[in-house]
């Protein structure tokens, strides 16, 4: 299998979307192709459906057996490109560092950090009991481990 054809022809076909980014494309045993896509603002059926077209055109089933998969990513699954922070803001994130895990409401992606904020349950600087406070951290890309969606139903 010709990699960097493959390569080519996805670069090609998401230039054509520019709200379209790609997440992973693997050759996997048996010549099988997968690819992941995912967009700004989600991916319709039909984009996932153009890229194959898109690729699979160019190449030759007769010289070279494939099978090939475009789908966008699975929603219980890490993020893994920085542009997908961006298109959760708003969304509960559970990131882990080397240090720490945080579980926060992504409010802002600045230049490669992300700002999450949530509540915490703190005891009293005075007397007994506890209070809610407000906390914030911004986590640097580079640190992240990993982070997920959090559903909440």
């Amino acid at each position: 299998m010709n990699k960097e054809l493959v390569e080519q022809l996805i670069t090609d076909a998401l230039g054509e979307n520019s709200p379209l980014f790609l997440i992973s494309l693997e050759f996997l045993v048996d010549n099988k192709i997968s690819i992941i896509i995912d967009g700004d603002e989600g991916v319709p059926l039909n984009e996932c459906i153009r890229l194959s077209r898109a690729v699979e055109s160019e190449l030759d089933r007769e010289e070279e057996d494939f099978s090939l998969e475009v789908s966008s990513p699975d929603v219980t699954k890490p993020l893994i490109v920085f542009r997908q922070f961006k298109k959760n803001i708003g969304r509960t994130l559970s990131v882990k560092t080397a240090e720490e895990k945080i579980e926060g409401k992504l409010v802002e992606v600045i230049g490669d950090d992300i700002i999450l904020n949530w509540s915490a349950r703190e005891p009293k600087p005075i007397g007994k009991g506890k209070v809610t406070v407000q906390k914030s951290a911004t986590i640097p890309y580079n640190s992240i481990i990993e982070a997920k969606v959090k559903l909440i139903f």
